[in-house]
Formats: structure tokens, C-alpha cells, sequence
């Protein structure tokens, strides 16, 4: 049996006409239809032309946000020797060695980034069926292992993603607040759609770009044109 919308979603839903909307209008239209009790994300949805079952065809990088997420960032480091100091001093919130190693084994998990250095991974592989759910495994691919913690620290603060395609070529990429002006969320998402193109996997045949939906975290999706936001040119969105 089909779950019951409630009013407030209905009356959202029909809102949003069965179209492409150009990337504008439909940051417009998201920030309308954020009408929860509480502060909402941006989210987009990306299906792509890839198959991640092979290993040609996966994908998962990283994203520079320029306006930012809109969320405080918790990163944890774990290293060793003076990496500890150089951590601490870059604004770390949590660093360690072996002791954090073990209270993220005991189920501490006040963070929301995880740092490690390249010679500490041995230990850190332990917690990975721990952290792998949790999308919290640290990986070079995703910048986060590395003996630059000053950057990678920065960097995550800032506004910097991991994210990867599903199992289905989907990709979910939180990518802002609805709060955000919708010229700021669209400066996003362009950052977004631009590091997708940049890193389509070697094995990527026909069509990349299927479709893209943006929505508020519980407002209805909306459709983009994804002509129109591949072709939008950087001042344009500036």
C-alpha cells in the first residue's frame, strides 16, 4: 500500500509542473518549497550513463563548494609524531593516534570528516567496517589521506564534498542550505555538474548525463535542464 502524502506535500507537489526547468528557476522553486519545521539541505540527484559494477565506470571524487555547505564540519585526524601539533594548529577538532583509533571502535563517532596519514592506514584499516557504511573511510581518492592535514583540514571546512555514484550510477550530493540565495546554490551545483564531467570514468559509453533533480531535503524533486546547466558559463554563475 502506497504511503499517505501529507497535505503539506501535496499542495508542494502541485507547484512543480512536469517539465525541465532551466537551473535558475528550479533553485527558485526549491527554496519554496522548503517548508519544514526545520533548517533544509539542497540536494541533487544525478543519474548517469555508467554501470559501477565495473571498475572503468565508477565514480567517486571530490567537490569544492565555493559558497560553502552551510554546515559546521567536525573533522577528525588520525596520526602520529609532530603530525599531531601540525593538526591540532590547522583547526582539527578531534586528533589521535592509537587512543582514537580505539574510541571510534568504542563507537565514537562525534565527527563528520575523517583525516588519516598515510602511515597510520595499517591501523585505520581495522575500522573499516565501522566507517565504510558510514561513508566516513578515509581514502586517497576522497583527499583524505594525506600528509598535507594543514590543506585537507581547510579544505573540508570550507565547503569540500566527497561523494560517489551509487550501485545504480546515482549520484547524491547534498550541495548547499535552501536558505542559500538561489544564485549561490547555483554556483554550486555548477561547481558540481563541472567536477562530474571532469572525472567521467574511462569506461563511460553513449550518454553520460541522464537526468538531474534538485529538491529540498523534504520537498518534492524538481527536474533541470541539463543542457542548460552544462552550457551556463562560470561569470554567468558567479
Amino acid at each position: 500500500m502506497g504511503k499517505k502524502l501529507s497535505r503539506r506535500l501535496q499542495a508542494l507537489l502541485e507547484k512543480v509542473e512536469d517539465r525541465e526547468y532551466t537551473p535558475l528557476e528550479a533553485l527558485t522553486l526549491l527554496k519554496e518549497t522548503a517548508t519544514a519545521k526545520f533548517p533544509e539541505a539542497a540536494e541533487a540527484h544525478i543519474r548517469l550513463g555508467i554501470d559501477p559494477k565495473y571498475t572503468d565506470q565508477q565514480l567517486r571524487t571530490t567537490v569544492t563548494l565555493p559558497k560553502g555547505t552551510g554546515q559546521t564540519v567536525r573533522v577528525a585526524v588520525i596520526t602520529r609524531g609532530e603530525k599531531v601539533a601540525e593538526a591540532t594548529n590547522a583547526g582539527a577538532d578531534l586528533v589521535g593516534s592509537d587512543e582514537l583509533i580505539n574510541e571510534i571502535q568504542q563507537g565514537m563517532m562525534d565527527f563528520d570528516k575523517l583525516i588519516a596519514t598515510p602511515d597510520v592506514m595499517p591501523q585505520v584499516a581495522k575500522l573499516g567496517k565501522l566507517l565504510g557504511p558510514r561513508g566516513l573511510m578515509p581514502s586517497p581518492k576522497g583527499g583524505t589521506v594525506t600528509f598535507d592535514l594543514a590543506s585537507a583540514i581547510a579544505e573540508f571546512k570550507a565547503g569540500k564534498l566527497e561523494f560517489r555514484a551509487d550501485r545504480t550510477g546515482i549520484v547524491h550530493v547534498m550541495f548547499g542550505k535552501a536558505s542559500f540565495a538561489p544564485e549561490d546554490l547555483l554556483v554550486n551545483l555548477k561547481a558540481l555538474q563541472e567536477t562530474i564531467d571532469r572525472n567521467r570514468p574511462a569506461g563511460a559509453k553513449g550518454r553520460y548525463w541522464r537526468t538531474i533533480y534538485v529538491a529540498s531535503t523534504m520537498g518534492p524533486s524538481i527536474k533541470v535542464d541539463i543542457n542548460a546547466l552544462r552550457d551556463l558559463k562560470v561569470t554567468e554563475a558567479a
